[in-house]
């Protein structure tokens, strides 16, 4: 590998390349699979940074992160191609989030991870397993749309 050909970019949101991203995501990241490019489009244009790993043309890593800018932040979807793996580009990758304006002064980083614990272990980042929970949307979605079939009923 030529690393003088490796190029971590920086992107306003509307600039990344969704098709090579979903492709990556594909190829490199079981709980990814699956995901549409317009879902992709969503979850981008809502992050701050958004930070990929290219050799020449071909994307090879992706992280981004959403963040308030002082109290917390939250970094998504760290991926790197698994032709490139083991050679430092995934610990880069995250430094380079962490080191982003948006990110720099952040009292608290908050990723999830299943199966990488050691990788991120490796950059500080510690298990903090008393303050992870989850809620999923099925009922709040559920919810919505009835409201909306009510609303629509009552000619409103």
């Amino acid at each position: 590998m030529n690393y003088s050909q490796i190029q971590f970019c920086e992107h306003p949101q509307s600039k990344v390349d969704l098709y090579q991203l979903q492709e990556l995501l594909n190829i490199s990241a079981d709980w990814a699979k699956g995901r549409s490019i317009e879902d992709l489009g969503i979850a981008i244009a809502n992050s701050d940074p958004v930070i990929s790993v290219w050799d020449r043309e071909r994307l090879i890593g992706f992280a981004r992160a959403t963040s308030d800018g002082i109290y917390r932040a939250t970094i998504w979807d760290v991926v790197i191609h698994p032709d490139y793996r083991d050679k430092g580009l995934g610990s880069k990758l995250v430094e380079t989030v962490l080191a982003h304006p948006r990110m720099r002064w952040v009292e608290r980083v908050y990723l999830m991870t299943t199966h990488q614990q050691r990788f991120y272990e490796k950059i500080g980042f510690q298990v903090n397993s008393n303050t992870t929970m989850v809620l999923h949307n099925e009922k709040i979605n559920s919810l919505a749309t009835a409201e909306i079939q009510l609303q629509e009923s009552l000619g409103g």
